[in-house]
Order: C-alpha cells, then structure tokens, then sequence
C-alpha cells in the first residue's frame, strides 16, 4: 500500500476476494520478461530488480566495511501482498529499493542494505499471495536489524514504502534511540491514489516495465480513504475493493514514475544532510 494509506487491523478469516478475471493458464497474460516455466527470477543481489550499485552491501566484503564508520545505512523496508491485478506482489519493496538506489548515486556517505520483504499487510490477507509477519514483528524484526547495523555504521534509516508499516517502523527507530542508537524512519509520499493505482504504477513502469499487465490495469475503488476507512478496518481491503486497488491506474506513466522517484530520493537526501552534515561525516577510504 502507499505510504499515505493507513494502517488497517485486518481479520484473518475476512471474506475472500470474488474472482475479478479468470485464472490465467500457464504462459498466459502480457508480463514481459518471465521465463518459458512462468517463474519469474529475482536479481541475484536482491536488490528487487534494481541493479546494484557499488555502494549496495550485496557488492560488498566485510574487509570494505571496516571503516564504514560515519556513514549510513539505509534498509529499504517493504511488503509482500497484492497491488491489484497489474501489479506485481512485490511494489512496496521494488519501490523502496529503487529509492534508496537512486538515493546512493553520487554519494559516498551513504550504504544499501538488502531489503525487509515483509512487512505488516494483514488488511490484504483476503487476496492470494500476500505474506503479513504483522506489526510486532515488524518491529522486532527492525530493532535486531538495527542493533546489529550500529556495530558497522553510525546511522541506521528504515525506509519504508508501505503504509501499514508505519506505526511498527516509528516504533522500531524510537525504542533504538531510546537505546542510545542512532535511528529513524522514513517514508515518501507520493500523494493520489491509496494503493496500487496511478503512483504506484507510474513508479513500476519506471522501475520494471516488464512486470506491469497493462492490459489488466482498471480502476479499483475511487471513493475518499476517510469514506473506505471505517469499512476496511472491518474486513480489510477486500471490503472495498474487489480487484484490490484503491483508485485508478490506468493514467499512469514511466515519466511520472521518475519524477516521483527523483523526487523521493532527493527528499531523503535533504533529510539526511540535516540529520549529520555531510561535510562533518569521513568515510574510509574504498567504502
């Protein structure tokens, strides 16, 4: 879900969704770039698609790391559930990676952890794919992270590109602060629709064309979120929406998606030069 749509409980045994298409059968449908077995292959440096830059730690030896020192540490923090049926299950992650990608270009102040795939998604448990570990664990899983990362760097963002993660990531960065740790969170926002409609496709479309079904990209639910509200915190997503989407996709473009992207990337930065001036930071030299 978007970074502007809420947090909702939602109930494990809520209704299932009703079939907005046929299945497909193996090998169908317009996603480009999957292979003949129809089992589409992540990048191996798990950067959700992006390829990784040298300051990426999936390029990175713990002999490059120990004068890391000063710089910080990003972990893009996404989720697994569904983004309607044009969209991949994996949106919130590929987007946060891309973010922090585009963040980590031309800065030498800055490291890329591999992402947190899962995250709090309970409100979308009703549509087939999604994986919610829920709030708890969210948060417990970002505090040990962070932990561990302050023995390496001085500063630890989470940055989270999922709505529902947001009470477990402002959790996570306050108790590690609490703690004595260097720590926050932050999330975009890209304004519009709630979930899976025009922003989150125009990043995709910028981010990974191949994986964007066009052709099945339709307007969801484009009621108010304060009208869905109350409706979805009883039974979830699926209570408003049959095809998962709050909003309308079908507007979207690979242009826009950049734009929102550069504009992220350039937020955050701005954020992080005024949590530590940069010219105030050392990092060691071939980190």
């Amino acid at each position: 879900m978007s970074v502007d749509g809420p947090e909702v409980p939602a109930r494990h045994g809520a209704r299932r969704r009703r079939d907005a298409s046929a299945d497909r059968p193996a090998g169908s449908g317009d996603v480009r770039g999957v292979p003949a077995d129809g089992v589409p292959r992540p990048a191996p440096d798990g950067s959700g698609g992006v390829a990784a830059s040298r300051e990426h730690l999936s390029t990175r030896t713990w002999p490059d790391l120990e004068a890391a020192r000063g710089r910080t540490l990003v972990v893009p923090v996404g989720a697994t559930e569904q983004h309607g049926p044009h969209l991949p299950l994996t949106v919130d992650t590929d987007i946060a990676v891309a973010v922090a990608a585009r963040l980590a270009e031309g800065r030498d102040d800055v490291l890329v952890a591999p992402p947190v795939h899962y995250g709090a998604s309970g409100e979308h448990q009703a549509f087939p794919g999604t994986l919610s570990i829920g709030l708890e664990v969210t948060e417990l899983v970002l505090v040990e992270l962070g932990r561990s990362a302050t023995h390496t760097v001085d500063r630890v963002v989470f940055l989270s590109t999922h709505g529902g993660n947001a009470s477990a990531v402002a959790r996570a960065a306050a108790r590690l602060r609490d703690e004595g740790r260097d720590a926050r969170g932050w999330s975009p926002r890209w304004g519009g629709d709630a979930h899976a409609g025009r922003a989150e496709t125009s990043l995709m479309l910028a981010i990974a064309p191949d994986r964007v079904r066009t052709a099945d990209a339709r307007p969801g639910n484009t009621g108010a979120l304060v009208d869905l509200l109350p409706a979805m915190r009883e039974g979830g997503v699926v209570a408003v929406s049959d095809n998962g989407i709050l909003g309308d996709p079908t507007g979207a473009t690979a242009a826009e998606g950049e734009a929102l992207l550069s504009r992220a990337a350039a937020e955050l930065g701005a954020v992080l030069d005024a949590w530590v001036p940069r010219g105030s930071r050392t990092a060691g030299e071939g980190t």
